[in-house]
């Protein structure tokens, strides 16, 4: 069990430790673990094969632990340093008796209690008599007094042992406004892109017409040139004439 509890904490120190899972890790007594784990909140220990509990630490805030398929058969005191227990596990165990139980009259936070595969189930009045010994409890073998499952007792514990709800609400809060702020940020970026394509499509329009205005104004140009040269094609003709009519003219005269 040393070895496990050494390669679970993973160079963590102990103290900040909260949850602990050493299942199947066989010892029959408790070793590596000390009260240093001082944040240690859950402790599972399932099919360990432990035949006592002595040694167990002081675990002042522990709230679940799981103790099943061992073989334990009493010394549940020893478990008194874990004064905020809400839910213990110890079904597939050796106990036998009322008087083994008694030790747990001190937890006075014990909502959930798992006796079952144990002999002490057997006793007359057996649900009875364990829930007037332990008033604080809420759920045995996963019934209440009025035999009902407990279909949320898991759920309940889940929250007693977490005791996050506010802090994980907030965390959803903070989490979706981190979302706007990417929508906000992602929109402003598109919009940025629309701004840029629309000035460079304006630009190029823009070009574009006074590309047009340049080709008009050299067609406006050739086209007086051309204007010009007609005019002066005209004027030569003209000159052409009269100087053909004026040899004519002094041609007939000399006839005469």
């Amino acid at each position: 069990m040393e070895k496990r509890v050494v390669l679970e904490l993973r160079g963590r120190n102990p103290s900040q430790v909260k949850e602990l899972n050493l299942d199947n890790c066989r010892s029959t007594n408790i070793v590596g673990l000390t009260d240093e784990y001082t944040s240690l909140e859950v402790l599972s220990l399932n099919n360990v094969g432990l035949t006592t509990l002595k040694g167990f630490p002081t675990l002042p805030k522990l709230r679940k632990l799981e103790l099943s398929d061992n073989r334990i058969s009493n010394g549940l005191n020893f478990l008194n340093g874990c004064k905020k227990l809400s839910h213990l596990n110890l079904s597939g165990n050796k106990i036998k008796d009322l008087e083994t139980l008694k030790p747990l009259e001190e937890f006075e936070n014990l909502r959930n209690l798992d006796l079952f595969n144990n002999d002490v189930t057997n006793i007359d009045d057996y649900r009875v008599k364990v829930f007037a010994l332990h008033p604080s409890l809420k759920y045995l073998d996963g019934f209440d007094k009025e035999d009902r499952e407990g279909e949320d007792s898991s759920a309940e514990d889940e929250d007693d042992l977490n005791g996050n709800n506010d802090s994980d609400d907030e965390h959803d809060g903070d989490s979706s406004d981190g979302e706007d702020d990417d929508d906000v940020s992602l929109s402003a970026v598109y919009n940025d892109n629309l701004e840029e394509e629309s000035s460079a499509s304006s630009l190029y329009e823009g070009s574009d017409v006074e590309e047009e205005e340049d080709d008009e104004a050299e067609d406006n140009e050739n086209n007086a040139d051309n204007h010009k040269t007609t005019d002066g094609e005209k004027e030569t003709d003209g000159e052409q004439e009269e100087s053909t009519r004026g040899k004519k003219r002094k041609h007939d005269e000399e006839e005469n």
